[in-house]
């Protein structure tokens, strides 16, 4: 964990109450994908959780959507405005497992920190084939930069109303060797009962700390209880206990 004064480049809304907003810094160094930060808003006394959406020395980017008080004054930061940040925080992805063929699934806000994911995978050589879900296509963002990237991309809305109709697990490919995923828990059950290969899977709890000193954001795995914050955010498939399930 590094405490970084950083400056706002850019702050855009993406989708209706979705931002990315760029961040830089001389001694910033380049992040894990999967891994996030937390952003301590004046006048709030607990800091907002963000995953890392892009990362490189000197430059983060992140992808945060306007929920409550600290998104919504994060929000109207104009570039050149500093943000107190604590980074490096979580255990990301761990791409060393990746097979051949990668899949990644996320939904909504989920999706930013596979983009990371995804670009240093193809460096890496691997086929990555991304399926993004939104419940309707005013909220779609990010296939274009996917696509950019050389992922095969589908996106999924709830209503129909762009893409394939439906859930991320109602366009899953017929071949892939591995998935990674990020999204909000009914969506993480989904793609639990879905895939059939191993893989991991990003939390988005609610996190006091962010650290793990407050045992806040906790889920349950064969290992006992675990922190979201410290242990994760990010839990392979195998050893996460879903509701109803024992060890």
């Amino acid at each position: 964990m590094k405490q970084e004064w950083l400056a706002i480049r850019e702050n855009t809304a993406i989708a209706p109450g979705v931002y990315r907003v760029t961040l830089e810094g001389e001694t910033l160094e380049e992040l894990h994908p999967g891994s996030f930060v937390n952003l301590r808003m004046d006048g709030l006394f607990l800091r907002r959780p963000l995953s890392v959406f892009d990362s490189e020395p000197g430059r983060l980017k992140l992808i945060y959507k306007v929920v409550g008080k600290g998104t919504e004054r994060l929000s109207a930061l104009a570039p050149g405005s500093k943000l107190d940040v604590l980074t490096g925080l979580g255990n990301g992805y761990d791409l060393a497992k990746a097979g051949s063929h990668t899949l990644l699934l996320g939904g909504g806000v989920g999706v930013p920190p596979l983009y990371f994911a995804a670009r240093k995978l193809l460096a890496a050589g691997k086929r990555v084939t991304a399926v993004l879900g939104f419940n309707s296509a005013a909220e779609v963002f990010g296939e274009a930069e996917f696509h950019a990237l050389g992922c095969a991309v589908t996106v999924t809305t709830v209503d129909g109303t762009f893409g394939t109709k439906g859930f991320v697990t109602d366009a899953l490919p017929e071949k892939y060797d591995y998935f990674l995923c990020c999204g909000p828990m009914p969506m993480l059950r989904a793609v639990a009962r879905a895939t059939r290969t191993d893989g991991q899977f990003s939390f988005e709890e609610r996190m006091g700390c962010g650290f793990g000193a407050c045992m806040g954001c906790s889920i349950q795995t064969r290992g006992g209880a675990k922190r979201v914050c410290r242990e994760g955010p990010v839990f392979e498939k195998a050893e996460i206990l879903w509701d109803g399930e024992e060890k």
